[in-house]
């Protein structure tokens, strides 16, 4: 399993916490330093069953100041995500063939190859 992670994001940082008290093995991606492309974030909406708009943090300030209102394609919504990372929700843990949001971290039990206890 993998885990899109940002290190100075509190919940993510709860999310890798719960994750290592519960002895689930984590290959950890640093999302400051993961360069986006189109296909990765489709790839990502597509195994998540989303809409890119979905991936997006509303609440960031790159939002509101460039984004709030706009009626944008998914395509569009990719090209800012891939041009504001930050933008991307997170923590995100992957399997192999699904992908949940880890808020609560608890989430990660309905990834398949996880098992809860």
């Amino acid at each position: 399993m993998e885990m899109l992670h940002h290190p100075y994001c509190t919940k993510s940082a709860a999310a890798l916490d719960f994750v290592n008290n519960s002895g689930v093995e984590v290959k950890i991606i640093d999302l400051t330093k993961l360069k986006f492309t189109h296909d990765f974030v489709l790839g990502l909406c597509k195994i998540m069953g989303v809409k890119p708009l979905e991936l997006i943090r509303t609440n960031e300030k790159i939002f509101v100041q460039n984004f709030e209102g706009k009626n944008l394609t998914d395509d569009e919504w990719i090209d800012a995500i891939i041009h504001y990372p930050t933008l991307l929700q997170r923590p995100i843990f992957i399997d192999d063939s699904k992908a949940v949001f880890g808020r609560p971290p608890e989430k990660i039990f309905e990834l398949p190859s996880i098992k809860k206890g």
